[in-house]
């Protein structure tokens, strides 16, 4: 299977039968057991990484790389850097060593947006990773971070106090009320034992992950699993949470190396010719976790009965339920490093259906498994369909996964207009947002490469430090690559991993958390000079629905439009974004209709008095609350 691909060549979108082929080749090579690793499609010549071929390197008029330059003098400015302002530049994530010799060691750790006091603000919380020397006892452990907000733009560090330090070699987080309180819960993924942080209601939290019964702990002192993308969503329909956990590697902490892991002369520990770390290729995978919610505090395994369990042990990274057919029930996609995406639709009895290869989820355009890392998702047709985005590896493009609404997807991203910019940068956290809140959603990457090898080797034309990238939507299916001004947000240039995407300020614009390797976090405000009117809604689920409302989906029209929201826990890369529902409204002055389905199946109409405001939506309730921080009014959030 020729996966060549010619740089600067336009492609138009790629015909769905390449990614039946390549299922049919992968179902065929997979029909026995693949003992963990990624079932060996033809490959790449190059690294344990699955990617294209090698693309001609692309520098800007200054010589620098595209991936940390082609940045222009002047043009819209929609992201300010306030890292230092607003007080996080206190806190660094620490992970593995400089050199990155080991797989670990660059896969970062996840950012999660929670208002864990209710106090109608958006808090950050940061996972941190650790060295071989902090988990050996031989030096202190690098500590994650709760920043409360202050509501006039700043954040304290409140991790002591709130006991959610983690002190693990720590990767993802995701945010749920698992026990229906009122109050959002953190689960952390990490090597080795996981941690659910229960939501004390006074400021502090308590693991409980042993008594609930899913730290996920090998039981081994010298094997660890590398447990890394995490989401909340009730499968069954009970009203209760449950917990989904992927599984990326294996790894031997006495050996401090990933099961598997050959010596540099493999081809599966190199890349263009240069030894690197191995893997994933080669590397013994690791399984997936399904933790039904018994309503109680414990949960109970059910991966194999539900049918997620991921025999095979693909990489898995970024994992989301969101309702993908548009049956009322969410389903559960999974993106699988170096291997095939998961795609299970909810059969409604409990169990899911395996259609990753069927919808066309499971490989690009090609029929070639990629680097999954990161998924966005959202309707950005407008059409009452959830697409998904995901971000990939460098010498291959990010991915536009257009949904048919039916649970289908078709991969568009040439003809979308993300395909060709993105080549050379390595994607991990991504999302859709209205940033110019004109109805419409644009899409973000996070990116950062993995080999600090890129700033080394000149031809590559990368770097190891790498810029975002913001895709305007054009409104016809079609994405514009928006400039990065010198100075802004969109000029910075790091080792991105974990991002969220929410409205720290209340304002009614999409900020972005990045949780950088090595590196201190960025806090991106938006400072787009749109004037375009917008609103945001906070659910809470009735007796019947999850009290956090997750999986619940929003439909708002107003101007003509007619948008999609969902409530969604996960997601991006190993993160959680704000799970309030927001809608840009473009010149519309008033929203005409919004029609909520509740994760119990209720449908309920809302009429919103006014514009450019949060309001809390309660189940059967209709609005209880409601925030306008440009008013300075405040009435209760629940």
């Amino acid at each position: 299977m020729d996966s060549s691909w010619t740089h600067g060549k336009t492609r138009g979108p790629i015909s769905r039968s390449a990614a039946v082929i390549g299922a049919l080749v992968i179902a065929l090579i997979c029909t026995g057991d693949c003992k963990g690793q990624a079932p060996q499609a033809p490959a790449p010549p190059h690294a344990g990484m699955a990617t294209g071929n090698s693309q001609k390197a692309d520098f800007d008029s200054s010589h620098r790389p595209i991936t940390a330059g082609g940045f222009v003098k002047s043009g819209p400015v929609v992201f300010k850097d306030i890292t230092e302002s607003a007080g996080l530049a206190t806190w660094k994530n620490t992970t593995g060593s400089p050199e990155k010799k080991i797989i670990i060691e660059a896969k970062g750790s996840g950012v999660c947006l929670i208002d864990y006091d209710n106090d109608g603000w958006l808090d950050i919380y940061l996972v941190n990773g650790s060295t071989f020397d902090a988990v050996a006892g031989k030096a202190a452990s690098p500590h994650a971070a709760l920043f409360h907000n202050n509501h006039d733009g700043t954040f304290t560090d409140v991790t002591a106090k709130a006991g959610v330090a983690n002190d693990r070699w720590g990767l993802g987080c995701a945010v749920g009320d698992y026990d229906n309180d009122g109050y959002p819960d953190l689960f952390v993924t990490n090597i080795g034992a996981n941690r659910l942080y229960h939501n004390n209601r006074n400021g502090t939290f308590t693991d409980v992950a042993i008594k609930a019964g899913v730290t996920l702990d090998s039981g081994s002192p010298e094997i660890a699993v590398d447990h890394t993308g995490v989401t909340f969503g009730d499968y069954d329909g009970d009203g209760r949470l449950d917990i989904f956990v992927a599984g990326y590697i294996r790894f031997d902490m006495t050996q401090n190396q990933a099961e598997g892991s050959q010596t540099a002369d493999n081809p599966l520990c190199r890349y263009r010719g240069v030894s690197v770390m191995c893997g994933p290729r080669g590397l013994a995978g690791a399984g997936d976790h399904l933790f039904h919610n018994n309503g109680d505090g414990t949960f109970t395994d059910v991966s194999q009965k539900a049918g997620v369990s991921d025999p095979h042990n693909f990489f898995g990274l970024g994992a989301a339920f969101v309702d993908v057919n548009n049956d009322g029930k969410v389903d559960l996609v999974v993106a699988n490093d170096s291997t095939p995406n998961f795609l299970y639709i909810n059969k409604g009895d409990g169990t899911f259906d395996d259609q990753s290869f069927s919808s066309g989820f499971a490989l690009n355009g090609e029929g070639r498994e990629v680097s999954n890392m990161g998924l966005a998702i959202g309707d950005y047709e407008n059409k009452g369909n959830v697409s998904i985005a995901s971000s990939v590896f460098s010498d291959d493009y990010k991915i536009l996964f257009q949904n048919d609404g039916h649970g289908n997807f078709n991969d568009v991203s040439f003809d979308a207009g993300i395909a060709q910019p993105s080549f050379p940068f390595v994607g991990f956290g991504d999302a859709f947002l209205d940033y110019d809140n004109d109805g419409l959603k644009d899409l973000m990457f996070i990116n950062g490469h993995v080999y600090p090898d890129a700033d080394k080797n000149p031809d590559w034309g990368m770097s190891y430090a790498q810029r975002p990238l913001l895709f305007r939507n054009l409104g016809n299916g079609k994405f514009d690559l928006v400039p990065a001004v010198e100075g802004t947000g969109l000029a910075i240039t790091t080792v991105g991993r974990g991002a969220a995407f929410g409205d720290l300020f209340n304002d009614g614009k999409i900020d972005v958390v990045i949780n950088n390797l090595d590196g201190t976090p960025h806090l991106l405000r938006n400072v787009n000079p749109d004037k375009d009117h917008w609103v945001e809604l906070k659910l809470v689920g009735g007796p019947k629905s999850p009290r956090d409302a997750v999986g619940s989906t929003v439909y708002l029209t107003a101007g003509g439009m007619r948008q999609r929201e969902d409530v969604i826990s996960g997601a991006s890369y190993l993160s959680n974004n704000d799970m309030r529902a927001h809608f840009g409204l473009g010149d519309s002055t008033k929203v005409d209709l919004v029609e909520i389905h509740w994760s119990s199946g209720a449908v309920e109409k809302v009429h919103l008095p006014a514009i450019d405001r949060i309001f809390t939506v309660e189940e059967g309730k209709g609005i209880t609350g409601e925030l306008c921080a440009a008013c300075r009014k405040r009435e209760r959030i629940p």
